[in-house]
């Protein structure tokens, strides 16, 4: 599937969560706004938290950052607390082998933004923002 594109302003996105998608940028990796915040903006709702999908490994991240929470660090998870914010930040991944339906047996980390959109639970969260462009990924037709 290809990608559509759209413009969403993300001038409600504090700048502290703003500064973690450019620190990981900055040295490289691919960084984007993801999930639940991405629909709450789409919506003209204010996000009531902020998740980033990138294709750094948990390592980097708990490397990158003064202040971090090794939240899952086996499923691609660390928080990062900036500027008040805990921004959960997690390694674009692929996962398989469900014991309840929602936590996986075996995670594999990639660098494929759409795979990892793929793998979310609803087309509305399968959605990605770059809030130095605003540009919105939507493969899956979430909008």
């Amino acid at each position: 599937m290809s990608a559509q594109a759209q413009s969403l302003s993300t001038d409600a996105v504090p700048a502290a969560v703003k500064g973690v998608v450019a620190r990981l940028k900055e040295v490289g990796h691919q960084a984007f706004l993801v999930g639940g915040c991405v629909r709450d903006l789409l919506r003209g709702k204010p996000a009531k938290d902020f998740d980033v999908a990138t294709s750094a490994l948990p390592e980097d991240v708990l490397k990158l950052f003064p202040r971090v929470i090794p939240t899952g660090v086996a499923h691609g998870t660390v928080t990062v607390v900036s500027g008040g914010h805990h921004v959960e930040v997690t390694t674009f991944r692929t996962e398989c082998g469900y014991v309840d339906g929602r936590r996986p047996t075996k995670v594999e980390f990639h660098s494929d933004l759409e795979a990892d959109l793929a793998r979310r639970d609803f087309t509305i969260n399968a959605m990605a923002c770059d809030p130095s462009t605003d540009k919105v990924t939507d493969t899956f037709g979430g909008q």
